[in-house]
C-alpha cells in the first residue's frame, strides 16, 4: 500500500510515517517511480509504534524494542530500561493525582465557602477534606 493509504488506515499523518522510517521504526520498499510501498502488516506496526510512544517511550528505545518484540525476547538491559520507564510513569501518575486533589480542594473552597479560615496552601486544603 502507498503512504497515503497507510496513513489513513493507521490514523497518522504521512509526515509521521516518514519520521518513523527516518528513526528506523518502519520500513518501506520503493516502486519503480520512487514511491513508498508498505506491506499490509505495516498498519499493525504503526499502531504498535503509536502505542509505544503513548506509553512514554522514546524513538531510540522503540527502535531497540521492536526487534525484541518481534523475537519475543527482551533482554535484561532493555527490561531494566522498561522498568525504569514504568517507575517514572507511576511517579507522574502520583503527581497528577495530587494535582487533581489540589484542584478539587480549590473548587470546593470556591463553591462552598465557610467560616473557617482559608488554608495557607492547597495541600492543606486537600488534607482538610475540602474536596467536592
Amino acid at each position: 500500500m502507498r503512504i497515503g493509504e497507510l496513513a489513513d488506515r493507521a490514523g497518522v499523518s504521512t509526515r509521521a510515517l516518514r519520521y518513523y522510517e527516518e528513526q528506523g521504526l518502519l520500513c518501506s520498499l520503493r516502486t519503480a517511480g520512487g514511491q513508498r510501498a508498505y506491506p499490509q502488516s505495516a498498519e499493525d506496526r504503526v499502531r504498535l509504534i503509536r502505542e509505544l510512544y503513548t506509553a512514554g517511550l522514546t524513538s531510540r528505545v522503540i527502535a531497540e524494542l521492536l526487534p525484541a518484540i518481534d523475537a519475543r525476547h527482551i533482554g535484561p538491559e532493555l527490561l531494566a530500561r522498561l522498568l525504569d520507564e514504568r517507575a517514572r510513569t507511576t511517579a507522574k501518575v502520583a503527581e497528577l493525582q495530587a494535582a487533581g486533589q489540589r484542584l478539587d480542594a480549590l473548587i470546593s473552597l470556591a463553591t462552598h465557602p465557610d467560616a473557617d479560615s482559608c488554608p495557607a496552601t492547597l495541600d492543606q486544603a486537600a488534607t482538610r477534606n475540602f474536596a467536592p
